[in-house]
C-alpha cells in the first residue's frame, strides 16, 4: 500500500500551527465534558463500574456477574477508577482522556494517510460529534474503548506497513485485540487490519505470499493474546463455564434474534436520532465518499479507506439492533469522508484560481453544520444541568438519578458485609452502594426474552437469591428494567410476591412522575400511601430475625 508522502514544504511547515489547532480542538472537548462530568450513570455504565469495583476487590466478573460483553471495559473502568476515583466524575474524567486520545489518534491516522488540513478537519468532526447527545457521547460506553484500541492499532499498522518491523504487526494486533476485547463489536476492526495487511501486500511489487502469510500470522498471534489470557484466567479461577457461555454461547444466539424487518426499522429510527441537527456534515460525508471512489488522486488509498468506512459500519450494524451508541464506531470513518470532501473541494477551488472567499466556502459550509448541531442540542452543549441531560435523553421511566437517592439509602442501612439483591436492570445502583449483589444476573432482559434459557435462568437468580438472604432487595416495577413480551416466563415474579411478604418488609418506595419530579417515600409513608405512578421503585427491607422458612409479622 502506498501511503501519502508528497507533503509539501509549506505543509510541513505549518505542523506547529497543526498542533496548536489540535490543542485548540482537545481543549473544546475538556470545556463540554468538564461541564457534565456529573451525569448520571446509565445501566451500560452501572455495569462497568460495578464489574470495574469488583476487580478492584480482586473478584473476577464471571464469578459474580453474568454478562455476555467480554470484560474488557470492566477492566479499562478498574484502571480508570484506579486513576480517578470510584465516582460518577472519576469515570466521566476517564471517558474525557479515552476521548482526547481518540482524536489525537485520528488526526495522526488522518495525517498519515492525507495531509495537515485534513486531519484537522477530521479530528474536529469526530471530536464534536463524539460529545454530542446524538450518539450518547456524554456515557463512557464500551463503543469508546472500542474506538480507541481500533485506532491505536490502525495507527500503528500504517506504520509497520511502511517499514515492515514485526513486532509492530505484533502491537499493532495487539491493539485490534484490546478492541475485540472491549466488546465483541470489535471484531470487525481486527478484519480490517487483517485486510489491510493483505491489500498492502498484494499491491506491493513484486508480490512476495510469504512476507504477507508471516505478517498476517504476527498480526494474528498479536490479537488473539488478549482474549487468550482473559480465558486463561477464567479456567483458572473456575468460571470459564460461565464465560463461555455467556460471551459467545448466549451472545451468539442474543445477536441473531431481530428480524431483518425489525432491524431497518432500527436503523432508520436511531440512525435519524444520530445525525439530529448535523445533518450538513453527513452529507459532507456522503459526498467525501463518493469523491473517494472517482477521484484518481485516491487510488492507492481508496481500498483501505473504503474497508474501514463498512466494516465500521458493520460494527455498528451487529445484531441489527443499531443502538445510538453504537453509532460512535462509526464516527471515525465518517469523519476521515468530511476530510477528503472539504480537503478536496478547497484543493479543487484554489487549482481554479478562485477568490479566498470561494475557497473557503467548503470549510465555512463544514463550520456552519457544526453550530448548527450545537445550537439544535444548545441546553446539552451550554446549559442544562447533568440530571436534565440524562433525562432528556433517555424514556421517563429510565432510573438514572433516583439510584443516587436510593444508593445513599441503602448504603447507610447496611455493612460492606451485606448483600442486596436488585430485581431489574439497574446495576448503577450496586456501583453506588458498593454493596456486592446477592447474584450474579445484575441484567434481567435476558430472563424475559423467548428462548429455552429464560426458564432455568430465573431458576437460577431465585436460587442465589434464596441462598444469599440479602438484607434488602429492590424490586423496579418499571417495564424499561425488564422489557416482559408477551410471551415472558413469569416465574420470577410470582416467585418475588411470595418470598417478599413472607421475608421482608416494604422500607420505601420511588415514583417516577413523568416530567415532574420523582416522589420519595421512606417508612410507614411508603406502607400506607397510594401508588400515583405506573413506574415505582419498591426497597424491601428483610424482616429482624428472619429466616428461610420462618415468618416474622
Amino acid at each position: 500500500m502506498v501511503i501519502n508522502k508528497t507533503k509539501t514544504d509549506s505543509e510541513r511547515s505549518n505542523n506547529l500551527i497543526s498542533w496548536l489547532i489540535l490543542a485548540i480542538i482537545l481543549l473544546l472537548v475538556v470545556v463540554i465534558r468538564i461541564r457534565i462530568l456529573e451525569i448520571p450513570l446509565e445501566r451500560d455504565e452501572g455495569e462497568y463500574a460495578y464489574c470495574g469495583q469488583l476487580l478492584l476487590q480482586m473478584i473476577l466478573p464471571f464469578k459474580e456477574v453474568y454478562t455476555m460483553k467480554l470484560p474488557g471495559t470492566c477492566l479499562a473502568y478498574s484502571l480508570i477508577m484506579l486513576l480517578f476515583g470510584q465516582t460518577i466524575k472519576g469515570i466521566h474524567l476517564g471517558l474525557l482522556l479515552v476521548n482526547c486520545l481518540s482524536i489525537i489518534l485520528l488526526f495522526l491516522i488522518t495525517r498519515k494517510l492525507l495531509n495537515y488540513r485534513a486531519a484537522l478537519i477530521t479530528a474536529l468532526v469526530y471530536a464534536v460529534l463524539s460529545v454530542s447527545p446524538t450518539v450518547l457521547g456524554f456515557a463512557a460506553h464500551a463503543t469508546h474503548f472500542i474506538v480507541l484500541f481500533a485506532l491505536a492499532g490502525t495507527y500503528l499498522l500504517l506504520i509497520c506497513l511502511e517499514n515492515g518491523r514485526p513486532v509492530l504487526y505484533l502491537a499493532s494486533g495487539l491493539f485490534f485485540g484490546l478492541a475485540f476485547l472491549m466488546k465483541q463489536q470489535g471484531i470487525f476492526f481486527v478484519l480490517f487490519g487483517g485486510y489491510a495487511i493483505l491489500h498492502a501486500g498484494l499491491v506491493s511489487r513484486p508480490v512476495s505470499k510469504k512476507k504477507i502469510a508471516a505478517r498476517f500470522l504476527i498480526f494474528a498471534a498479536g490479537c488473539i493474546t488478549p482474549l487468550l489470557l482473559v480465558m486463561a484466567i477464567a479456567l483458572l479461577s473456575g468460571a470459564f463455564d460461565k464465560f463461555w457461555f455467556w460471551t459467545f454461547r448466549y451472545s451468539a444466539i442474543y445477536a441473531s434474534t431481530i428480524p431483518l424487518n425489525l432491524g431497518l426499522e432500527s436503523f432508520y429510527k436511531n440512525s435519524m436520532e444520530a445525525i439530529n441537527g448535523f445533518a450538513i456534515l453527513w452529507i459532507t460525508a456522503a459526498i467525501g465518499f463518493l469523491i473517494l471512489i472517482t477521484d484518481r488522486r485516491f487510488r492507492d488509498l481508496r481500498g483501505i479507506i473504503i474497508s474501514f468506512s463498512v466494516l465500521s459500519f458493520l460494527a455498528v450494524s451487529a445484531g441489527l439492533y443499531f443502538r445510538k451508541h453504537y453509532f460512535i464506531m462509526l464516527l471515525p470513518a465518517v469523519a476521515i469522508l468530511m476530510g477528503i470532501c472539504i480537503d478536496s473541494l478547497q484543493r479543487y477551488l484554489s487549482q481554479k484560481g478562485s477568490s479566498r472567499l470561494l475557497i473557503s466556502l467548503p470549510l465555512l459550509i463544514l463550520l456552519l453544520g457544526i453550530v448548527l448541531g450545537i445550537n439544535t442540542h444548545q441546553g446539552y452543549f451550554l446549559y442544562d444541568p447533568p440530571e436534565t441531560l440524562v433525562k432528556d435523553a433517555y424514556d421517563p421511566d429510565h432510573p438514572f438519578p433516583e439510584a443516587l437517592k436510593m444508593a445513599e439509602f441503602l448504603k447507610s442501612r447496611t455493612t460492606p458485609e451485606d448483600k442486596i439483591a436488585v430485581l431489574g436492570s439497574e446495576p448503577e445502583i450496586l456501583f453506588y452502594a458498593q454493596r456486592r449483589s446477592a447474584t450474579g444476573y445484575i441484567y434481567t432482559y435476558e430472563l424475559m426474552r423467548n428462548h429455552d434459557y429464560s426458564l432455568p435462568m430465573q431458576q437460577e437468580m431465585i436460587g442465589e437469591i434464596e441462598q444469599a438472604s440479602p438484607k434488602f432487595l429492590i424490586f423496579f416495577a418499571i417495564f424499561n428494567s425488564w422489557l416482559i413480551h408477551p410471551d415472558s416466563k413469569m416465574l420470577i415474579f410470582n416467585w418475588f410476591h411470595d418470598y417478599a411478604k413472607k421475608y421482608y418488609r416494604l422500607v420505601g418506595r420511588v415514583e417516577l412522575v413523568p416530567g415532574g419530579e420523582s416522589r420519595y417515600l421512606w417508612g410507614d409513608a411508603a406502607r400506607s400511601s397510594e401508588l400515583e405512578s405506573p413506574s415505582a421503585i419498591l426497597i424491601y427491607e428483610r424482616r429482624q430475625g428472619s429466616a428461610e422458612g420462618e415468618y416474622n409479622n
